[in-house]
């Protein structure tokens, strides 16, 4: 029975690294529609987690900090940019930022079509400061009051 147990997870394992291996070496036009998030923020993490829980299997959600968040950021901003201002929508030819990108989601949400499955794990990392009402409403300001659209190289 053990064994089974052990098979089973096996098995696991390596699907979820093999499917982690695949995403990262994609490129980001194979990717899109993705929500990048700040993955050490409570907050954020909860956010990501209702926009996974709409948009099913249409939207990547990839966080900030992540390896492929990274690779992500680094191909598509300047390198002294702070992208962690704000969370980002991206598609085939644009990244929006923060409140420029409310309806461009939601547009996504409704009216994209399912695609292979898509693995979200949420992680945060965040002391109990992010958990409070205040935070809340300094997050919320931010988002907000922080707006930016990015054209993609073609």
């Amino acid at each position: 029975m053990i064994f089974t147990v052990f098979v089973s997870n096996k098995k696991l394992f390596h699907k979820t690294l093999i499917q982690k291996q695949l995403t990262i070496n994609m490129s980001i036009r194979e990717l899109v529609p993705l929500v990048i998030y700040d993955d050490k923020c409570y907050l954020c993490s909860k956010f990501a987690s209702i926009v996974h829980t709409f948009a099913k299997d249409k939207i990547l959600i990839v966080g900030h900090y992540s390896d492929i968040g990274m690779k992500i950021k680094s191909e598509i901003f300047k390198q002294n940019y702070d992208s962690t201002m704000m969370f980002w929508f991206i598609t085939k030819k644009t990244a929006y930022g923060g409140r420029a990108a409310i309806l461009p989601l939601l547009q996504s949400i409704l009216m994209s079509k399912s695609r292979r499955k898509l693995e979200y794990t949420p992680s945060s990392s965040c002391s109990q400061d992010c958990k409070t009402s205040r935070a809340f409403f300094t997050r919320t300001k931010s988002l907000l009051s922080n707006s930016e659209k990015i054209p993609l190289k073609s």
